[in-house]
């Protein structure tokens, strides 16, 4: 039976949310910022801008009208494919980049939001599996530096952070192995905020940066500069934005079932349109790409509470959260490998995710498979050794050297290469294939 809460229940309902995304919305700031070698006043900008912008998305979605909002009770926040593509155009152009880059790939989405349902078919589980399991698996090595302390950490692979890091991703397993339900959701900020804990018992945690912070701070447009648009950071970010566009997609359809509504393609439209809105907003206040949180339909489905008005209240707690830096600057205090010990559970489950996606592929049909291996070894090759586009000009490095861009683009071109050639050259000769090649073309 379906919950219909009122009175404090919502907002109490609409913390529990902000907590099961609450230490997924705050990795990616940190990973970033620190990633550029941002100062931790701006690391603290960065988290509080994030939360605040997080709530004002959500708030979008929510508001379902002619234009804009999905209508489902639905959480935004930034999104990991976004990580590796935002740190190599910030090593590579520069920090103002990255934002020019974010508002002309936003702008993309949201004029062409109505094209994206018809798109969306060049997207079938052969690629959104690949896809997805490439993020994964090229956002590892980010995880495993900082279980070890951090790329630049002059303790790099000490005993102390092998000790915190592998203490976390215990707690996290212990956790998810003795409790169920709000508790397991929870599991990956229990985690960090214990380790951090100990961290501090042990002398590795400094607040001065908490000390330091304002307790209000509106936000402010361009806080680090004019934004920069240079042509191949913005199609690196319009490439990530489309990868963001199928992920948000899965996670409609899914939340969709959860509440028995059926969508129209209109209404896919108008949460494309939202997340267009929401990235415009991100790269304008120097925040992120945002797209719909997967653990949150989780959570809608164990507490049966499907009303929208948990989710403004949800979102009303992140923009309180984002006016406040202090409370922001205790996330920039937790220690690298703490980070590290939760980042390879979340990043494992995602190539988890892109797994599960893939058991719906029909792995008899070669070209399947020659898709697959041939998008994940470039990906992670990319990964590995990006040196291998050295010789490229800089435009096109920038797009391929990322083994997140390299990897989609990779499944996206392979399975209409295999479908398309397969359609044109014999369609008359083996009908009993037209049907596979519908589904996953």
């Amino acid at each position: 039976m379906d919950i219909k809460p009122t009175g404090g229940k919502i907002w109490s309902l609409g913390l529990q949310h902000v907590l099961a995304m609450y230490a997924g919305a705050i990795l990616v700031p940190l990973l970033v910022g620190r990633a550029l070698n941002l100062t931790a006043e701006q690391l603290s900008y960065l988290v509080a801008i994030d939360l605040l912008t997080c709530g004002i998305a959500t708030m979008l979605q929510a508001w379902k009208n002619k234009y804009l909002g999905i209508g489902l009770p639905v959480m935004l926040g930034s999104s990991f494919v976004a990580i590796t593509p935002m740190i190599g155009i910030g090593n590579q152009y520069g920090l103002n980049a990255i934002y020019g880059a974010i508002i002309a790939a936003g702008l993309f989405v949201f004029l062409f939001a109505g094209f994206f349902g018809k798109i969306i078919r060049l997207f079938p589980p052969v690629v959104t599996g690949t896809v997805v399991t490439v993020i994964g698996l090229s956002l590892i090595p980010t995880g495993i530096r900082n279980m070890a302390g951090g790329a630049n950490s002059p303790e790099f692979g000490s005993l102390t952070n092998f000790l915190l890091s592998f203490g976390v991703l215990a707690l996290i397993l212990i956790i998810n192995r003795f409790f169920t339900g709000f508790m397991r959701s929870l599991s990956v900020l229990i985690g960090i905020v214990a380790g951090t804990v100990v961290a501090f018992m042990i002398g590795k945690v400094n607040f001065s940066s908490v000390s330091e912070a304002s307790w209000f701070h509106l936000p402010q447009l361009f806080m680090f500069g004019m934004p920069e648009f240079k042509i191949a950071p913005i199609l690196t970010m319009i490439i990530v934005c489309m990868v963001i566009v199928v992920e948000s997609t899965g996670v409609f359809l899914a939340l969709g079932k959860v509440c028995d509504q059926k969508l129209t393609p209109q209404d896919m439209t108008r949460g494309y349109r939202t997340e267009g809105l929401a990235i415009v907003l991100g790269g304008m206040f120097n925040a992120f790409p945002y797209n719909t949180f997967a653990q949150n339909v989780g959570l809608v489905e164990l507490s049966r509470v499907k009303t929208r008005n948990v989710i403004v209240a949800a979102a009303s707690i992140l923009i309180v959260l984002g006016l406040v830096p202090k409370i922001a600057a205790l996330a920039t205090v937790i220690p690298a490998a703490v980070l590290g010990g939760a980042t390879v559970v979340l990043f494992g489950m995602v190539v988890a995710s892109g797994i599960r996606m893939l058991t719906e592929v029909d792995f008899k049909e070669q070209r399947n498979l020659l898709v697959v291996a041939c998008s994940i070894s470039l990906g992670i090759g990319a990964t590995v050794v990006p040196e291998l586009f050295a010789g490229l000009p800089s435009a096109l490095r920038i797009i391929v050297s990322d083994g997140t861009i390299t990897g989609s683009l990779s499944a996206i071109f392979l399975n209409l290469f295999f479908n398309l050639s397969l359609k044109w050259k014999r369609p008359a000769t083996i009908p009993a294939q037209v049907e596979p090649i519908k589904q996953h073309g």
